[in-house]
Order: C-alpha cells, then structure tokens, then sequence
C-alpha cells in the first residue's frame, strides 16, 4: 500500500467512526430522555391520585392560593398543599409532616370553582373558600439533560371534587 491509499483509508475510516459516534451519541441522549419523560409521567400521575383521593375525602376548603390550599381533614388535622417556584417542588403538608409530591415543577396552578357547571359545561368560579367544591390545578415538569431543558412533560390538569 502506498501513502496515498494510506490516507484515503484514514479518512474513510475516519468518517465511519465519526458518524457512529454521532449516532451513538444522538441514541443515548434519546433513550436518557425517554426514561426522563416516563419517570416525570408517572411522578406525575402519583403525586395526582395522591392529591385526588385525599382531597375528596377532606370536609372542606379552609383557605386557598394560586400556589397553597388549606383543607379541613378532620376537627383536629388539616392537609396543606404548597408549591414553592424556587425550589420547583410541591409539598403536601399533614399532621406536621412534609412530604414532597413533585420535584422539577416548572408551573403549578390551583383555582376553585363551584360544583355546578353552567349551560357551556363551564364552571363557575367560587368566591371564596367557603363555597368551593371543586378543585381545578394543573402543572407542568421538566428535567435538564446535558445542562439543557430537553425533557417537558406535557401539562397535566385535573378537577377534583370535595366529596363532603
């Protein structure tokens, strides 16, 4: 072999390793993002039958935020839910202790609404705590890939009922 044939060798061979670490790396940024898509899923799902199931139970709602609602649980206990947006996190607090429902939150939202729905199924917005029976919150995830924000979870939104 000759240094010509040498060196188109080298840049052919150089070209196929290039385009296999391309690919390699295109894959592994792929499947790290649909692991983070699926575990920012369920998180999500859990942290809303968490909040569903516990919030249907509840006697009523004590006060209410864009960002915090105060329930009566019992006589003597109330549940609390708090979005902090510094911290991207959502925290149920009950019986004194905190336990976080969500990690990476981007945007949380609570609004109360009335049970009954007007004649466009739209529901009418309570004016106070007092009168709510209805639970509207909806929230968005996301995760850092790479120091980038690749992963956002679609918005999840959610009426929830107090049942009592």
């Amino acid at each position: 072999m000759g240094l010509v044939e040498m060196m188109v060798a080298g840049a052919i061979a150089g070209l196929v390793l290039t385009a296999v670490a391309m690919l390699s790396m295109y894959s592994a940024k792929s499947f790290v993002a649909m692991g983070n898509y699926a575990d920012l899923d369920q998180a999500s799902r859990n942290a809303l039958d968490n909040m569903s199931r516990e919030i249907r139970q509840t006697q009523g709602l004590n006060s209410f935020s864009a960002t915090q609602l105060t329930f009566q649980e019992t006589p003597s206990n109330t549940l609390i839910y708090v979005y902090n947006p510094v911290a991207r996190t959502l925290i149920r607090r009950r019986a004194g202790v905190d336990t976080v429902l969500l990690q990476q939150c981007d945007y949380l939202n609570f609004h109360i609404s009335q049970r009954n729905p007007s004649n466009a199924f739209n529901f009418y917005p309570a004016a106070s705590a007092s009168v709510a029976k209805m639970i509207d919150v909806s929230w968005k995830c996301s995760r850092e890939i790479l120091g980038a924000k690749i992963n956002t979870e679609s918005v999840q939104t959610a009426k929830i009922v107090i049942r009592n």
